[in-house]
């Protein structure tokens, strides 16, 4: 017998879970997902103006992108960080890997929007002029008067001279760089910024025809600068870094204070990418890299060729929100018109009705109004409504449910609410409604220190004969009617006595001192989501080894927590299916042999932003359903206060169960995450329906 027939077979080394192969990296997986949106805008069956709003959208996003991502990563560089993320990138690979692919985006963005969707625009007959040649002379007439009468008094030009420094450039602002030559001889530089009080879009005699209000500057410069030659104009914009800092132990006797002053502060943030328009020249360039440059605070790093972006044609396309506004139905989606639920469309009190059975919502096919909202008015009316609690995340500006807890507490209830100051760009909203609602006797708490407050949580206390009855609403969206109207989201109303003592104790710990040793039937970050999470799916784990059903299907905005995603790689190699809803950031790679192969992914991008949070676990036949504010990040896991509760209602369950599945038969809004990082939309084949989630559920609603 030879040695080779005494050795026994080899088994080969299981694969380590923590491979940084076999994961996608955070920031990249985010520009795919704004690819998704640019593709809203490019898909010829978009509806025009909706087409424009999908380009105003992807600019935006790529706003806060830079002004948060980007400006993180870029601080890391500069303090000489080189830790790598579970994929395996160091900050400085990713800063180079986002600029190679934000600008082939921006190509993107151009074409479809220079290309496409403006002369398709012109030939319904809405104009949108990059310039005012070739406008006709009435039409020059009129944006001259409208110059001298409306921009001109507001306009403040800014010379840079030896006698006058480099001056401060907001974020975000578009600004005009104007070249001149004085009677000496000497060029000059001079800044005209593009106020943003104006609209951006101005009128010409035919009202569906418009032109860019730094246009009708452009053509109107010898007025602001009499005398003086001319030599050319050249639109630019910056951004800044606009993260607050705000530290987990700073020791500020009053965080609404400080928050303020980081506010302020932060327009004076690191310039982290400066927008300019193709056609300046290479001297103005190398002149604005050079000034703001010298304006950084150590230790930021200098600017350079590689954080300039070249614009061709419009500059500042979040503008063309307002634009799409147009007042033309026939170019829009259909209008929604949220539907009421059977339960709650009765005229009876609605404590009534909830202390019946849960309530489960889903926004905003399920209308906001007739379901939230009024809950909170008939809470802040009825007298035997004694208190009330709810957590404010993000206001918006005109908050009608800010009003109505004011409102309470001036008709003598106790109502306190949580308001969330480090909602990124709500700071000030929040700001200005937590001072209001302090003046009218409302208890106004900022949080546990170091944690944001993410929850989506309501609790209500209602006297009752001699009983004190509790009622809840937990979501996974903001209390903010304007965006229940355009965001998907799950809620509950319910009565449940054990749903209401855990939400007292959540508030206990947002309001006070108070630190429950655990909840009864809610799940709650920081302590205790993620060990939940992680036992669920061990736990179809061990059914499915035992040869038992196993199943697990999750909706959530990202998936990015490293300890997750290797439970859901070991679950995957123990056989369990698992079918996963991520809109935006995915760093999971389904479909690797031996790795993930039952994992599948999916993101829908349409008319609708997916916001709903859904978490779904088969347990032997005992499905297990939950809803709430947390994704499956370390921020929400680690440094947040998130809610994530039960589905208990069996009706309730097998609803979405079904809504979840429903969106797995989407063939048009749903796009498939391939084991590489890419993705690809499904289309319908030539003998099947084109199946889109959110037109089937707007018709669903009609009945």
């Amino acid at each position: 017998m030879t040695d080779l027939q005494l050795r026994s077979p080899q088994k080969s080394p299981a694969p380590d879970l923590r491979d940084p192969s076999l994961y996608l990296n955070r920031e990249l997986s985010w520009l795919q997902f704004n690819r998704r949106v640019l593709h809203e805008a490019a898909d010829a069956r978009t509806p025009l103006l909706e087409r424009v709003k999908f380009l105003s959208i992807f600019s935006s996003n790529l706003d806060e992108f830079f002004q948060v991502r980007v400006a993180g990563l870029k601080q890391q560089v500069a303090a000489g960080i080189v830790e790598r993320t579970a994929d395996g990138m160091t900050p400085e690979a990713q800063l180079r890997a986002i600029s190679s692919v934000v600008r082939e985006l921006l190509q993107e963005h151009r074409r479809c929007l220079m290309d496409d969707v403006l002369p398709a625009l012109a030939e319904r007959g809405v104009t949108l002029h990059q310039s005012l040649d070739g406008l006709p002379r009435q039409d020059r007439e009129h944006l001259d008067a409208y110059f001298h009468a409306n921009v001109f008094p507001v306009l403040t030009p800014l010379a840079v001279d030896p006698g006058h420094p480099f001056p401060y450039i907001s974020n975000l602002s578009i600004s005009l760089a104007v070249v001149l030559r004085g009677p000496d001889g000497e060029e000059r530089f001079a800044r005209v910024k593009v106020p943003k009080i104006i609209p951006r879009w101005v009128p010409l005699t035919d009202p569906r025809s418009c032109v860019p209000l730094e246009q009708v500057i452009g053509g109107n410069l010898e007025s602001l600068f009499p005398g003086v030659e001319i030599l050319g104009w050249y639109l630019f914009r910056i951004t800044r870094n606009t993260d607050l800092q705000i530290e987990s132990d700073d020791e500020a006797d009053d965080l609404l204070s400080l928050i303020q002053e980081e506010v302020r502060n932060r327009r004076f943030g690191e310039v982290v990418r400066i927008e300019v328009h193709a056609s300046m020249p290479a001297s103005l360039r190398q002149l604005l890299l050079a000034e703001f440059t010298d304006q950084q605070e150590p230790p930021a790093l200098p600017l350079t060729a590689e954080d300039l972006y070249e614009v061709v044609g419009l500059m500042d396309t979040a503008d063309l929100l307002s634009f799409s506004a147009l007042d033309l139905p026939a170019l829009r989606d259909p209008v929604l018109h949220p539907g009421t639920s059977p339960r709650l469309a009765a005229a009876r009190n609605i404590f009534d009705v909830i202390r019946e059975g849960d309530i489960l919502l889903h926004h905003p096919y399920d209308s906001f109004a007739t379901s939230v909202e009024r809950f909170i008015q008939t809470a802040s009316e009825d007298p035997d409504v004694l208190a009330i609690k709810l957590t404010l995340y993000r206001t918006g500006g005109d908050s009608s449910i800010a009003r109505m807890l004011a409102q309470a507490a001036e008709r003598g209830k106790q109502v306190a609410v949580l308001i969330e100051l480090q909602a990124r760009f709500d700071e000030e909203n929040n700001i200005i409604w937590a001072q209001r609602l302090e003046d009218v006797g409302v208890h106004v708490s900022y949080g546990v220190p170091g944690l944001k407050t993410h929850a989506k949580v309501m609790l209500v206390v209602r006297r009752e004969g001699d009983t004190m009855r509790r009622y809840v609403h937990i979501g996974t969206g903001n209390y903010n009617p304007k965006t229940a109207r355009v965001y998907t989201d799950f809620g509950i109303l319910s009565a449940d006595p054990r749903l209401g003592a855990d939400l007292s104790d959540l508030f206990n710990v947002l309001t006070g001192f108070a630190s429950p040793a655990g909840y009864r039937k809610m799940i709650v970050a920081p302590r205790g989501m993620r060990c939940r999470f992680l036992e669920m799916i061990h736990r179809e784990v061990a059914h499915c080894r035992a040869g038992r059903p196993s199943r697990i299907m999750a909706k959530m905005n990202a998936l990015v927590d490293p300890d997750l995603i290797a439970a859901l790689y070991a679950a995957s190699q123990a056989g369990v299916p698992i079918d996963l809803i991520v809109r935006g950031i995915c760093c999971l790679r389904p479909g690797l042999p031996g790795i993930s192969e039952t994992i599948r992914v999916i993101s829908i991008v349409g008319r609708f932003l997916e916001h709903s949070r859904g978490f779904y676990f088969f347990n032997d036949g005992a499905e297990e359903v939950y809803i709430g504010s947390a994704d499956w990040m370390p921020r929400n896991l680690d440094r947040r206060i998130e809610a994530v509760a039960p589905v208990d209602d069996p009706l309730h369950r097998l609803a979405l169960r079904d809504l979840l599945q429903l969106m797995w038969q989407d063939n048009r809004q749903a796009w498939d995450l391939h084991p590489d990082g890419s993705y690809e939309q499904r289309r319908a084949s030539s003998v099947e329906a084109e199946r889109a989630v959110h037109r089937m559920l707007v018709e669903a609603m009609k009945g």
